[in-house]
Parts: C-alpha cells; structure tokens; sequence
C-alpha cells in the first residue's frame, strides 16, 4: 500500500517555493528597508530551474554565467542562484529588480533571451518564474 503520507512533486515545489520566497525577503531587506522597497515598487523573481539529472552540471554553468550577466543589468539589486542542498539538479534563482521597467528591461536583453534558449534542452520541468512584491 503506498505511503498517503508522502508528498507529490507538485506539493514539494510548492513548499520550496516559500521557503525561497522567504529566505529572498530575509536576506535581501531588513525591517526598514523592507518598507522602503515596497513603496519603490521592487519586483521579486523567484524562478525554479529543474533539469535532467544527467544535465546538472552543464545547467550549474549556465546559471552561474547567467548570474554574471545578469548583475550588470541596470535596476538589477540583487541577483541569486541557488542549488538544493539534497538535489543537485534542482535550482532556484532569486533577483531584485528596482521596478518593473528594469525587470522588463532584462527580460528583453540578449543575454536573458541566449540563457532561456540555452538551458530549454536541459530542462525536466518547465521554466517556473513567478514575479512578487513586498506587502506593505
């Protein structure tokens, strides 16, 4: 008889999803800050990046260079990758972007446009990136 109590994939994301979404408010505003940078209308990105397992390693390059880049970008405050510590194929990347025009703006840029195109191929699920904002 199956385990009910276990979790489905879907359940886990969900979870993971949170945590980040926690850690990123955490690490990337105190308390006063975090009041300022909602009212400055700040987008956080959280995107989920799961490749195939055999593909990790090639996905930890493209993500690093993609951080690189990525930094450069103007109205970009804060740019993380992370790697799950018990999954070494599962990713999550956190960015801080001043308003939605430099998020925008990046989305449109080549370099986000290459690193999209690149990392399709090594992708076990599909591209999860969802867009936040502080509450006041």
């Amino acid at each position: 008889m199956p385990n009910s109590r276990r979790w489905n994939p879907v359940t886990w994301r969900a979870l993971h999803a949170v945590a980040v979404l926690i850690l990123a408010a955490t690490w990337f505003a105190g308390p006063a800050q975090s009041q300022e940078t909602a009212k400055s209308g700040a987008i956080y990105a959280v995107i989920h990046v799961d490749s195939v397992p055999t593909d990790a390693a090639n996905v930890n390059k493209l993500l690093k260079q993609y951080a690189v880049d990525t930094r450069k970008d103007k109205g970009a405050m804060r740019i993380e990758v992370y790697v799950q510590a018990d999954r070494p194929n599962h990713f999550s990347i956190v960015e801080v972007w001043q308003d939605q025009q430099a998020y925008d703006a990046h989305v449109a840029a080549a370099h986000t446009k290459k690193f999209r195109e690149q990392i399709q191929a090594s992708l076990g699920s599909p591209f999860d990136e969802r867009l936040h904002r502080l509450l006041e």
